[in-house]
């Protein structure tokens, strides 16, 4: 009997209390099920725990019919999302980037769950929304952002590429230009230029934040729950094309880049909290070993001064063989 209970259960949703989530709040009132990152003290960004709870979470809400719709938020009113936690990558993207390639099948593994949960998903944008938290913002279907709210990709400015949504959806969500600016601009819009750009729906204070959410929650549980669920599908195919077509080829070159010299250059300031030497690191890649990472170790070479990979048997600028 236990075992039939327990197998039921796994078709049905279980209560929130019984996952004893360490890093995000999980809840359910009525018809909505309400998952927050619970990090305010390092801006609601995931790490690897974070993700496998938000992934539980969204298969949760997806199995429990009582479940109409979904809100995606951040806990306190300074941050949605920031995106990865630098300081759990720095060490496994530094010294052993393969790594990456297993943190990003837990992102990948989320995303997707998010994507086909079935049900319309609200994203509650209650602070910054920044790198991976606008892919988490983007992923539901649509957004209200209290009116404090700043959105930005850092990729490109901080050792990264934002293939984990960004590339793929932002072009269709608010034109290619507009795409392009804040990709390789890396530069924040507010919360008004995101409704205007059409990367939100609705924007209110933050006072009034729960109560527009509440509103279009109530709106969107007055539609026809199969009917919905398949426009829902319909809608999904051009994100579900583009993201197919490249989230595996972005896992595997954000993998080999991780410890990269440009990848090292910018978790190193963002450790410092330094601004990043842009000049340096251009010199640095026109130079003849500017693919060289820090991480690798380096040695000089004994006749030119040449720093190279401790690997090296021959010098990659004289020739000279290593003793």
């Amino acid at each position: 009997m236990a075992q039939s209970t327990q197998e039921h259960a796994m078709l049905t949703g279980i209560s929130p209390e019984l996952f004893n989530f360490k890093r995000i709040v999980y809840s359910k009132k009525n018809y909505i099920a309400t998952i927050a990152i619970n990090r305010p003290d390092v801006l609601n960004c995931f790490d690897q725990l974070t993700l496998l709870e938000l992934s539980n979470a969204f298969l949760d809400a997806s199995r429990d019919d009582a479940i109409a719709v979904v809100v995606v938020t951040g806990v306190g009113d300074k941050a949605f999302c920031t995106g990865a936690d630098l300081k759990e990558q720095e060490d496994p993207i530094l010294k052993k980037p393969n790594d990456y390639y297993k943190w990003m099948y837990q992102f990948i593994e989320m995303h997707d769950r998010l994507r086909n949960i079935g049900k319309p998903t609200i994203a509650r944008l209650n602070g910054m929304v920044v790198g991976g938290g606008n892919e988490l913002n983007m992923a539901c279907d649509l957004a209200i952002a209290a009116d404090h709210v700043t959105i930005k990709q850092v990729g490109a400015a901080r050792g990264s590429v934002a293939a984990g949504g960004a590339t793929q959806w932002l072009p269709l969500i608010i034109g290619d230009r507009r795409a392009r600016e804040m990709l390789l601009l890396c530069e924040p819009i507010d919360a008004y230029t995101a409704l205007d750009w059409g990367l939100v729906n609705q924007v209110v204070p933050y006072s009034m934040l729960d109560e527009a959410v509440e509103q279009l929650a109530s709106k969107l549980y007055h539609k026809l729950p199969e009917c919905s669920r398949y426009t829902k599908q319909q809608l999904n195919f051009w994100r579900d094309f583009s993201w197919s077509m490249t989230i595996g080829h972005a896992r595997d070159w954000l993998s080999l880049h991780a410890g990269s010299f440009e990848t090292a250059q910018g978790l190193d300031s963002f450790r410092k909290k330094t601004d990043m030497d842009y000049d340096k690191i251009r010199c640095k890649a026109a130079g003849p070993t500017g693919n060289l990472s820090p991480a690798a170790g380096s040695k000089p070479c004994p006749e030119c001064s040449t720093p190279n990979a401790q690997a090296f048997k021959f010098c990659c600028e004289c020739g000279k063989q290593f003793q």
